[in-house]
């Protein structure tokens, strides 16, 4: 029965924490919406959860409207808790994704209220992938959040570094800090600052700016029912069963695979770049789409297809985006916009191309991630081998035409692994 319950605010988030949480020891399964975590009509549970330590629920949910993204979560909460979990993690992007009405503010307060819990902590600073909170502003790498690429987000521009401030208009809570001498000062001078009575009620942004200091924050909050952040806090936990967590692969060496990036952020324009002189490949383009959208799809899924039986030892990318001029620059008046129509469209191609016998897909961007999975109708992942920090590939039985299929999945938030991760994922699936 697991223990551990995450709610995750979108797909790649889901599997970012998952890996994170089988690295510490957690067999982890993460649950693709909350209606994965319901029991059948006959009372019985899905096998996978039963054996698991922690469940993390995926949801799609961090750009929706503030009462869906509520909704979803209270609803997640509630299969947490009728399948045994008795402690829980709100899982957000590392770069605090938000918008001044939220998600992340609302859904913290939900979750607090469901719990009847009266705070908790935000710690959205994972040190693996650069992001650090010192002051309470949150760096990108070398850069403050509003000075980095993140600024430009064409969902949820971030334009100030102060995670304080950023959530402040988001929470009816009051919005406080800990800077890093406490956290520096240890988990006894840390639990007593969040004990203060002045914090009741507070929703608390907490310094980080290494692994050491998650590991502190994380034993210092090891009686709050609810803790919220990035993967990063995970670092802090641990497991029943070190080194025997991993799922193991379900595809072999030489099945056919595919990589499918959706995300035009700039990590995986590298990676587009690095992949676009060593992998076969082709455009998704938005005006073919919009002109024949069943007819580009259709030439799509024929180009990897061809692609298996000629050159079957390299995996096909077909991406949306290599160059900053590859963005469409307006969507045409009434149109569907160019970021559903391209997860659309990569959807579609994932389910084709599972149903023509893909067994390993990587899929780039969060809410292509989404897309991808809910057109394989997959309700579970088991983590398997990481690729990168934030990264792993994970085993999923899919039906997306009725037949079931178990397959390897890796789903990559735009921001995550290094340039060369379209060419080298597959070598860890051995």
């Amino acid at each position: 029965m697991p223990t551990l319950g995450a709610i995750a605010d979108d797909f790649t988030g889901a599997t970012d924490l998952a890996t994170m949480l089988v690295a510490r020891g957690f067999r982890t399964v993460v649950a693709v919406g909350p209606d994965a975590l319901e029991t059948s009509p006959s009372g019985a549970g899905h096998p996978a959860l039963a054996d698991a330590d922690a469940v993390v629920v995926a949801l799609k949910s961090r750009t929706a409207p503030v009462e869906e993204a509520v909704g979803l979560s209270l609803r997640a909460l509630g299969g947490l808790r009728a399948l045994g979990c008795t402690r829980f993690y709100f899982k957000y992007c590392s770069t605090f994704d938000s918008t001044p009405r939220g998600n992340i503010g609302p859904v913290t307060d939900a979750l607090l209220d469901a719990l009847g819990a009266d705070r908790t902590v935000v710690v959205p600073s994972f040190p693996a992938t650069g992001r650090t909170v010192y002051r309470g502003r949150l760096f990108v790498h070398d850069d403050l959040l509003d000075e980095s690429p993140m600024r430009h987000h064409p969902l949820t521009p971030m334009r100030d570094s102060r995670v304080d401030r950023l959530l402040e208009p988001q929470t009816g809570r009051p919005v406080s800090r800990i800077g890093l001498e406490t956290v520096r000062a240890g988990e006894d001078a840390l639990r007593a600052a969040l004990d203060d009575p002045a914090r009741a009620g507070a929703l608390t942004v907490v310094d980080a700016v290494d692994d050491r200091d998650l590991a502190v924050i994380a034993g210092a909050t090891g009686e709050l029912p609810l803790v919220t952040g990035a993967a990063g806090l995970a670092v802090g936990l641990v497991g029943p069963h070190p080194g025997e967590a991993r799922a193991r692969p379900a595809s072999r060496p030489g099945d056919p695979g595919v990589v499918l990036a959706g995300s035009a952020s700039a990590a995986t324009r590298a990676q587009v770049a690095h992949a676009l002189g060593r992998l076969p490949h082709r455009r998704l383009d938005p005006a073919a789409l919009r002109t024949d959208f069943d007819a580009t799809v259709t030439g799509l899924t024929g180009f990897v297809r061809d692609c298996w039986r000629t050159d079957p030892g390299r995996p096909p990318l077909i991406y949306t985006v290599a160059a900053p001029e590859d963005v469409e620059a307006r969507t045409p008046d009434g149109a569907e916009p160019a970021a559903a129509l391209v997860e659309r469209a990569l959807a579609r191609c994932a389910a084709a191309l599972v149903d023509a016998g893909a067994r390993r897909l990587l899929v780039a961007g969060g809410e292509t991630s989404g897309a991808v999975v809910t057109a394989l109708r997959a309700r579970t992942l088991g983590i398997g081998a990481p690729i990168a920090p934030g990264v792993a590939w994970a085993t999923t039985e899919a039906s997306p035409t009725g037949r079931p299929v178990t397959l390897d999945l890796a789903l990559k938030s735009g921001n995550f692994g290094g340039t060369d991760i379209f060419t080298q994922a597959w070598e860890q699936l051995v």
